[in-house]
């Protein structure tokens, strides 16, 4: 399984591509197979996300995940704060509470 992925450019969020749309949660993250590069190609040209590049990941019961280390603490959060972790499907994710 492959995705794409990058940041969001007025947030600077990391975001997934869904197939249709970008998404906050890696969990929606659709695979772009052989298509990812020219999927980032197009959205970085719209101006809807800024270093889109493709990785690999593996299915599991709660989703894809991504395969390098790297890219889990991109998708999921610290590995040291469980409690800072980005919530599956977390409604008030990229919000911030002053």
């Amino acid at each position: 399984m492959r995705l794409l992925t990058g940041n969001d450019l007025p947030t600077g969020d990391v975001i997934w591509w869904t197939g249709s749309g970008w998404s906050r949660h890696v969990e929606d993250a659709g695979d772009v197979g052989a298509d990812g590069e020219a999927i980032g190609r197009a959205e970085e040209g719209a101006r809807r996300v800024n270093g889109p590049y493709v990785i690999d990941a593996t299915v599991t019961l709660d989703g894809p995940r991504p395969a390098h280390i790297k890219d889990r603490i991109r998708a999921l959060g610290p590995t040291v704060r469980p409690d800072l972790t980005l919530k599956p499907a977390d409604p008030t994710a990229g919000s911030w509470v002053i």
